[in-house]
């Protein structure tokens, strides 16, 4: 009976504090996209995000909202803890009013907003940057992938049959839960990480590594995040360059690492066990196809 109350008593404890915890608020930005069905699927792919934050078992106030394009509403944005972007390249360069939405952005980001940004969201092209590769999601995100257009650095992007992500910093929260993992996608290498030699800053942390390419590997940070400066706001941003194929979302690996991201960028503890939670069939999300339809 003793141990029943004691279980009881740690469960009414845990719920109490799960009710009181303070609502988080998780923007997804959707952007445009011209891959075939099967790749990226941007639309479907922050559907399923935003499902997964929103049904978390063990992360509770979490509420998320999915816009196609730069919101109209105001609101949304001043309310976002953490806004997500997924697209083909950062969505902000390829939307209207750019100048005006990374004004925003740079509000956003003062006031301590979180960002995060999925596969080629990461991504800038050479008329997106300086000359020497000055950008702000630079310091946002802590890098970025520099597109074969640019003039300082040219990341690679090329499709692997089996790329190992192996977590680099086990400690850090965003590693909680998920293991070592080997997936047929386009991890980006070559990433760029700031004129000092391209090394981190550091405020930077490198979370999962992978030995690429085949016939030649070097350990390369296919996912990073940064805590920013107090004097600049704080806050905080997280990148990885994957997933390329729509199906890998059922990784449950992946899908974790992506997951406690996006709750870590939103200034919300991570679970010992990483964010958990049941996914729906993959075409719950509408994608155009969940298989790909070519290369």
């Amino acid at each position: 009976m003793k141990s029943f109350l004691i279980a009881l008593a740690i469960t009414l404890g845990a719920a109490a504090n799960a009710m009181a915890q303070t609502p988080k608020q998780i923007l997804f930005v959707v952007g445009p996209s011209s891959h075939p069905p099967g790749s990226h699927e941007v639309a479907a792919g922050a559907r399923l995000m935003a499902h997964c934050v929103e049904n978390a078992e063990n992360v509770s106030a979490l509420h998320a909202t999915v816009v196609e394009g730069w919101p109209k509403d105001e609101s949304l944005l001043d309310s976002a803890d953490s806004v997500v972007f997924i697209g083909d390249t950062f969505p902000p360069q390829r939307l209207p009013d750019t100048e005006a939405i990374l004004a925003k952005l740079d509000q956003m980001m003062r006031r301590g907003c979180g960002i995060a940004c999925i596969h080629y969201a990461t991504g800038l092209l050479g008329k997106d940057v300086a000359a020497d590769g000055e950008h702000p999601l630079l310091h946002w995100m802590g890098g970025y992938f520099a597109n074969n257009t640019c003039p300082h650095h040219q990341g690679i992007a090329k499709i692997f049959q089996a790329a190992t992500i192996t977590p680099a910093t086990p400690t850090h929260p965003i590693s909680r839960g998920w293991s070592e993992f080997t997936i047929h996608d386009e991890p980006y290498i070559k990433n760029y990480f700031g004129k000092n030699d391209n090394q981190l800053a550091a405020n930077v942390t490198a979370l999962a590594t992978s030995m690429l390419p085949p016939e030649k590997p070097e350990r390369e940070i296919v996912a990073w995040c940064v805590e920013r400066e107090p004097a600049t706001g704080g806050g905080r941003g997280f990148a990885i360059v994957m997933p390329h194929f729509y199906k890998n979302w059922s990784d449950e690996d992946l899908r974790r690492l992506i997951l406690n991201a996006i709750v870590w960028t939103a200034n919300r503890e991570v679970p010992p066990i990483g964010v958990r939670g049941q996914l729906p069939n993959l075409a719950t999300f509408e994608p155009v196809s969940v298989e790909v339809s070519s290369r």
